[in-house]
């Protein structure tokens, strides 16, 4: 059975890389663009991994990962936080919201795969 990922990134154009991608790699994906419906999804969808912009509208990655870890449906699923602000500190506090990984943008489709790959073990 198909692994399952939740994308959560406004971006369209990364997240329809991060799809087509990860559908190429044979994983069920869900991509969402409004941050804010993130956790309603995540709740329906049971997925086996959560892809998170930390940069979102609305809402923020951080603030959700943190609501994420909080919702005892949802705290066993690992996240791996995506952000294009990677400056000193940020991976820290990504990690202390809850993300288990982190990749920064512009990423590889390498590296990206690489991580997704790990974060799922």
């Amino acid at each position: 059975m198909a692994k399952r990922i939740l994308i959560v990134e406004d971006n369209e154009l990364n997240l329809k890389l991060f799809t087509d991608l990860l559908r190429a790699h044979a994983f069920m994906v869900e991509p969402l663009t409004d941050g804010r419906e993130a956790l309603a999804t995540a709740r329906e969808f049971q997925p086996d991994l959560v892809i998170m912009d930390i940069q979102l509208p609305h809402i923020s990655g951080l603030d959700l990962i943190g609501r994420m870890k909080a919702d005892a449906k949802l705290k066993s699923i690992p996240i791996l936080a995506v952000t294009a602000y990677a400056g000193k500190g940020d991976e820290e506090r990504i990690r202390e919201a809850g993300a288990e990984s982190y990749v920064s943008k512009p990423v590889s489709v390498l590296k990206f795969v690489e991580a997704v790959q790990e974060a799922m073990r």
